[in-house]
C-alpha cells in the first residue's frame, strides 16, 4: 500500500524537491503551502489553527487517510539578537516552531490510527548558533525539543524523526541576502537533492529518531554536540570575523555594530 504524505512548505525548495522524491518513490503526495494550485497543495497559512485544521482535514480526505506528516515549512527572516523581536522575528517562531505543533496536533489522531510518523525538518542550526538569526535558531533549537517531547508522549502509537538539513540554496535564504547577510561562502553548501532523499528515507524507510541530509553533515553535527560551547562561539565567530573583513557585511545596517568590531583590521591592511 502506498504512503500516505502531507508536507508543509511544498511549493518550493526542499518541500518542492521531497515531494518529487516522494511521488517517485510510490508515495501518494498533498502538500499545503501559503498559496495552493487546485491540485496537488492546499493552501494554509501554519499561523492560522483554524486554517490548519481545515487543510488537514481536506489532505486526510484527498488521500483516504494518513500515515506520514513532514513538517518542512520554513522561513528565515533575520533578525539581532541586541534588539527587541519584531513582526519578522514573531513569524520565524510562529511558522518555524509553532506551525509544526499546529499541523501535528490537527493530524495526530488519522497518525495515531495508522500507527505513522511525524518527520520535523529542523536544521543545521539546531545544534550552534550563528549572529542575526536569533530566531531562525531558537526556532530550530525548540523544533528538536518538541519532537523529543512528541516521542515521548505519543511513541505507543506514531514514531517521530527530526531532519537537520545545512545550508542549501533555496527561496528561504532570500530574505538574508536582502539585508546583505548571506551565509553563501561562510558556510559549506549542501545539494538540495541529499536534503529531498533524506526526507523520503525519513517518511518511507525504517525510522529513525535524526538523520542528516549528507555524510559531512551527520558528522559535523556529531562533533558540534559534543565540543565545548564556548570553542563552537569561537569558531563561529572567526568565520563570521573573516567575512566582515573581506566587507561580505559591509552593506548590512544589521551587521554594522560586528563590522566596525571585526572590518578595521581589513581597512588597514588595504590602505597599506
Amino acid at each position: 500500500m502506498s504512503r500516505r504524505v502531507l508536507i508543509t512548505g511544498a511549493a518550493s525548495g526542499i518541500g518542492a524537491a521531497a515531494a518529487g522524491e516522494l511521488r517517485s518513490r510510490g508515495a501518494r503526495v498533498v502538500g499545503l503551502d501559503l498559496v495552493g494550485d487546485g491540485a496537488d497543495i492546499i493552501a494554509c497559512d501554519v499561523r492560522d489553527q483554524s486554517a490548519v485544521d481545515r487543510a488537514v482535514a481536506e489532505a486526510i480526505e484527498r488521500l483516504g487517510g494518513l500515515d506520514v506528516v513532514i513538517n518542512n515549512a520554513g522561513i528565515g527572516t533575520p533578525q539581532s539578537a541586541g534588539l527587541a523581536p519584531d513582526a519578522g522575528a514573531r513569524a520565524v517562531i510562529e511558522v518555524n516552531l509553532l506551525g509544526p505543533w499546529r499541523v501535528t496536533a490537527a493530524a495526530l489522531p488519522a497518525l495515531r490510527e495508522s500507527r505513522g510518523r511525524v518527520v520535523n525538518v529542523a536544521s543545521g542550526l539546531a545544534h550552534l548558533s550563528v549572529p542575526f538569526a536569533p530566531a531562525y535558531c531558537m526556532s530550530k533549537r525548540g523544533l528538536v525539543a518538541y519532537s523529543d517531547a512528541l516521542r515521548l508522549e505519543e511513541g505507543d502509537a506514531i514514531s517521530v524523526t527530526t531532519v537537520y538539513p545545512g545550508y542549501i540554496r533555496t527561496p528561504i535564504h532570500a530574505a538574508s541576502q536582502e539585508q546583505g547577510l548571506a551565509l553563501e561562502g561562510i558556510v559549506p553548501v549542501e545539494p538540495l537533492e541529499a536534503a529531498a532523499r533524506a526526507l523520503a528515507r525519513a517518511a518511507l524507510e525504517r525510522s529513525v529518531r535524526d538523520l542528516a541530509t549528507t555524510r559531512r553533515g551527520a558528522l559535523g553535527y556529531a562533533l558540534a554536540r559534543r565540543a565545548p560551547r564556548r570553542l563552537l562561539d569561537l569558531l563561529v565567530i572567526t568565520r563570521f570575523r573573516t567575512a566582515a573583513r573581506a566587507g561580505r557585511f559591509d552593506g548590512s545596517s544589521l551587521a554594522s555594530r560586528l563590522v566596525a568590531r571585526y572590518g578595521t583590521r581589513r581597512r588597514r591592511l588595504t590602505r597599506a
